[in-house]
């Protein structure tokens, strides 16, 4: 056991602060990482505010790591000290289970062990994120960070970026197809970027029409208001595929109504009841598919990271000191960012 140190939330309205604790010694299968950026998820803010019910205190956030590797425990293979590396969402599940065989730990059967505010496996301690000098973390939850990949801008990738590839993948996108991407946040211009990579036309829907310059800087090939009913009209039955990273209530008809038959609509950032009600006739009149999908497996987190390597995709990031990380909590919530906060964490050791 050794001593490190981060930022952490005492109560559901306690600030973050400063606080210093303990991570366990590697075990034989472990990784012991010194970070070096941390991205900022808008669920951070939900947990640190108790807003999904689960926290448990204290809560120290963080779930998009980067860092260097310093010690591994005696049977790990597939990294070494000096590896730069990353950790995403998860850092273990039950491993045996029918979706951990098929490379979906994030839907384990038992439930995935998140990165903070989950009882470790084997000890039951609370889990510590990524807003830390250090993280220990079983090799088989820790990928690898390509070298053409800028290291603070492959950060967010570990969440937002695998949060939008899964279910393009998972769902088939391909050159030609046409993807709708709702919101343009941290989640909606990774998944502009990567539709687009994968030969896509892509379109973004907003309700602000003066996004529509920057929807095309990322890639987008149109941009619809979505409150222009009109427009809406006029993009009836067009589109095969949505991606909606809308993170709060809203109207999925008027959206439904955009897709063919056939076409799909991919919840990725609501995980509230849908309000208003679903109008089924939008689904079953042209057998339109209703979908969601939790973030991505181990071995996609290191296939996204991968292709962002290949293709040249990173996420438009701003970078934060951490002293002021309850400030970049209310911009978030502003919407005051483009589009991801990423720590420094040469700010916390300093």
């Amino acid at each position: 056991m050794y001593t490190a140190i981060g930022y952490a939330a005492q109560s559901a309205t306690a600030p973050l602060a400063p606080m210093t604790f303990n991570r366990r010694s590697p075990r034989p299968d472990d990784v012991a990482i010194d970070i070096l950026y941390c991205g900022v998820c808008h669920s951070d803010i939900h947990q640190a505010r108790n807003e999904w019910g689960i926290a448990v205190y204290p809560l120290m956030p963080g779930h998009e790591i980067v860092g260097k590797v310093t010690e591994v425990g005696a049977n790990v293979t597939k990294h070494k000290v000096g590896d730069l590396v990353g950790v995403g969402c998860m850092v273990d599940s039950c491993r045996h289970c029918e979706a951990c065989a098929a490379d979906l730990e994030q839907y384990c059967l038992e439930g995935p062990t998140l990165t903070y505010a989950t009882p470790d496996r084997i000890d039951g301690t609370n889990t510590m994120g990524g807003y830390s000098s250090s993280i220990v973390v079983s090799e088989h939850f820790v990928v690898r960070i390509p070298g053409k990949l800028d290291l603070a801008a492959a950060a967010p990738i570990l969440c937002a970026g695998i949060t939008t590839y899964s279910p393009l993948k998972h769902y088939g996108v391909k050159a030609g197809d046409k993807v709708g991407v709702l919101g343009m946040g941290g989640l909606g211009h990774m998944g502009i970027k990567f539709a687009k990579a994968m030969g896509a036309q892509v379109t973004l829907f907003t309700r602000s029409a003066s996004k529509a310059e920057e929807a095309r800087r990322q890639g987008a090939d149109h941009v619809i208001v979505s409150t222009d009913a009109e427009q809406m009209k006029a993009a009836a039955n067009r589109f095969d595929f949505l991606l909606d990273t809308i993170p709060v209530q809203h109207d999925l008809n008027p959206y439904l109504e955009t897709l063919r038959f056939d076409g799909v609509h991919i919840l990725v950032g609501l995980i509230e009841p849908v309000d208003p009600a679903l109008h089924a006739a939008n689904l079953v009149m042209k057998r339109r598919v209703l979908a969601g999908s939790l973030i991505g497996g181990i071995a996609q987190t290191q296939e996204v990271l991968d292709f962002c390597a290949e293709h040249d995709i990173s996420c438009d990031i701003e970078m934060l000191d951490i002293k002021n990380i309850n400030e970049a909590y209310s911009r978030m919530i502003a919407g005051d960012v483009k589009y991801r906060f990423v720590i420094d964490m040469a700010t916390l050791k300093a």
